[in-house]
C-alpha cells in the first residue's frame, strides 16, 4: 500500500492564457500527510487493470489506470499491474486526488518493476495526464509556474490545516472556461509570497458563483481563521499553529460538511515510504 497525498494551493494567481487554451498560473503547492492509499500488485501476463472501481468514475477515465498504461507504453516489457485505490480525497475538491493517484502509480510501478526511470522522465509522462501530476512525482512542496509543470522547491513553515469539504464538487474545466474568470493577475515572486503579498486564489469568485456552498463554508471558517479555497474548489482550508487548535475548530464543523486535520509536509509521504522501504513491502 502506497500513499497518494493531497495538496493545497496556498495561493493561486492566473497570470495569462496560452494560445492552446491552457492557463498560466502561479501557485504554491503544500503537500499534506493525508490522502488516498494506492495498492499495486504486479502481474506477469501484461494486463493493466483497476481491480476495484471507484464510485462515480469509469475505469477508463481513472487517471491511475491511464498513468499505468502510459508508463507501459513508454517502458515496454511484459509486466502488468492490478490497481486498487482506497479513496479519501474528495473528487472535485481541488486537492489533487486524481493527479496524486496517477503519480503514485508512476512512481510505484517504476520502483516495483525496476524500470529505472528518473523523476524527470516520470514527470514528463505525468504532465501528459494532468498539470499537477509532476508535483506529486517529484514529491516536494513547491512554487509552481507555467501550467503547473515549472516547479521550484520551497521551504514552508510547519503548520496544521483544517480542510473542509462543503458537500459539492466543482468541475475544473467549468471554472477555467468561465468568461468571468480573471486571467491577468500581475506575476509575483517567491519573495512576495514569503512576505505575505500573495494571499488569494483568483479562482474563488468563479467557483463560488458556480457552487455558492463554497462561499458559505468560507464564511463559516472565517470565524476562526483566514480561509482559502484550494485549486478550483470545492474544498476550503485554514492554517493553524498546532494540531490541537485545528482539531478544536474541526470539532465544531456542521454535520453536513466533512473535515480533516492534516499536517503540511516538505516531502511527500510516498517518497518517505520509498526511502524507508526499498522493496515496498
Amino acid at each position: 500500500m502506497l500513499p497518494a497525498p493531497a495538496k493545497l494551493n496556498l495561493f493561486l494567481h492566473v497570470v495569462g492564457r496560452r494560445d492552446d487554451g491552457y492557463h498560466l498560473l502561479q501557485t504554491v503547492f503544500q503537500l499534506l500527510d493525508w490522502g488516498d492509499d494506492v495498492s499495486l500488485r504486479l502481474r506477469d501476463d501484461g494486463m493493466v487493470r483497476i481491480s476495484r472501481s471507484l464510485a462515480g468514475v469509469a475505469d477508463d477515465a481513472n487517471l491511475a489506470l491511464r498513468a499505468a498504461n502510459a508508463l507501459k507504453s513508454e517502458a515496454g516489457g511484459s509486466w502488468g499491474v492490478d490497481i486498487a485505490i482506497d479513496k479519501r480525497i474528495p473528487i472535485g475538491g481541488g486537492l489533487g486526488g486524481a493527479s496524486s493517484n496517477a503519480a503514485t502509480v508512476l512512481v510505484g510501478i517504476n520502483a516495483l518493476a525496476g524500470l529505472g526511470f528518473g523523476p524527470d522522465r516520470l514527470a514528463a509522462i505525468g504532465l501528459e495526464l494532468g498539470a499537477d501530476v509532476p508535483l506529486f512525482v517529484h514529491g516536494g512542496s513547491a512554487w509552481s509556474e507555467g501550467v503547473g509543470e515549472q516547479l521550484t522547491p520551497i521551504d514552508l513553515p510547519e503548520r496544521w490545516f483544517l480542510v473542509l469539504h462543503p458537500g459539492v464538487a466543482v468541475s475544473t474545466s467549468a471554472v477555467f472556461s468561465d468568461p468571468g474568470l480573471t486571467r491577468d493577475s500581475a506575476p509575483v515572486t517567491i519573495s512576495c509570497f514569503s512576505r505575505g503579498f500573495a494571499d488569494r486564489n483568483d479562482l474563488e469568485p468563479t467557483a463560488i458563483g458556480l457552487a455558492p456552498e463554497i462561499g458559505v463554508a468560507m464564511a463559516w471558517l472565517a470565524g476562526f481563521a483566514p480561509p482559502r479555497m484550494s485549486g478550483s474548489g470545492s474544498c476550503v482550508f485554514a492554517s493553524f499553529g498546532t494540531r490541537a487548535a485545528a482539531e478544536e475548530v474541526a470539532a465544531k464543523v456542521p454535520d453536513n460538511w466533512r473535515a480533516w486535520v492534516a499536517r503540511g509536509v516538505a516531502e511527500s509521504p510516498l517518497h518517505q515510504q520509498l526511502r524507508k522501504n526499498a522493496k515496498l513491502i
